[in-house]
């Protein structure tokens, strides 16, 4: 055999083993990438399922809170219980049905957070300023969509009634509840009292669930903004609905 002759079987003998040499790398290169692909779908499933067990524990923290604050009020202020009660039926229902659904309607949300209000003022003086309005689109296909997650207004609200000094003439609540281009949106602005406030063991945990909620829920498609103008305090949430879905 010449040299030209035993070249050539050398370099065919070393095509054949890259050849073979390359399609094991590629299976092997194959085999990683579909077990990367399944590990970074387990990996989504886990966080989705420690999303939600978050959200169970949250909403299990925030229902008593609430019904022991609305509970609280009416006590305060036994002569007008019957109205007040009316009030909480509604309220009542919403907690104990609707907020166990994943997302309610804009509707929903705001009718529960008009009966809210209602049971606070029972705790006003006559003179106290309180107002609420409302600006709805009513032909907004998403008013009446299952989109929005329940109890959201809740903190936003309560903590209003909670640092206005309430039995003060010159004081103030305006609430704002808006649905415009598929963006709902709460804006809160109340007088804070001079007084200093009573910091309780479970303060601050409506605030807390709200912000580990919204970030859950709607991260990247919501603002929540809090400040204080001189003696004026001011909270505001707006949510991007749209392509929101239950």
């Amino acid at each position: 055999m010449s040299f030209e002759q035993s070249l050539i079987l050398v370099l065919l003998a070393l095509l054949i083993g890259g050849g073979v040499l390359i399609f094991f790398l590629s299976q092997k290169l194959n085999k990683t990438s579909l077990e990367n692909r399944k590990a970074a779908e387990l990996l989504n499933q886990l966080e989705q399922k420690t999303d939600s067990l978050r959200l169970e524990s949250l909403e299990s923290k925030l229902n008593p809170h609430l019904f022991k604050n609305i509970l609280n009020s009416i006590q305060s202020h036994a002569y007008q219980t019957y109205f007040a009660l009316d009030k909480l039926a509604n309220v009542l229902d919403y907690i104990l049905y609707e907020s166990r659904q994943k997302y309610v309607s804009p509707k929903e949300e705001i009718d529960f957070a008009l009966n809210l209000i209602e049971i606070n003022k029972i705790k006003l003086s006559p003179l106290f300023e309180l107002s609420v309005k409302t600006k709805i689109q009513d032909n907004d296909p998403l008013y009446r969509s299952k989109i929005l997650a329940p109890l959201i207004s809740i903190d936003l609200i309560e903590n209003a009634f909670k640092h206005a000094d309430l039995q003060s003439g010159d004081s103030f609540i305006r609430i704002i509840l808006e649905l415009k281009e598929g963006v709902f949106s709460i804006l809160v602005s109340n007088k804070v009292t001079g007084k200093p406030t009573l910091h309780k063991a479970n303060s601050g945990l409506g605030a807390e669930t709200l912000d580990q909620r919204l970030n859950i829920l709607y991260k990247g498609r919501y603002t929540l903004d809090r400040f204080k103008e001189g003696e004026v305090f001011l909270a505001q949430l707006k949510i991007d609905l749209n392509g929101k879905g239950a």
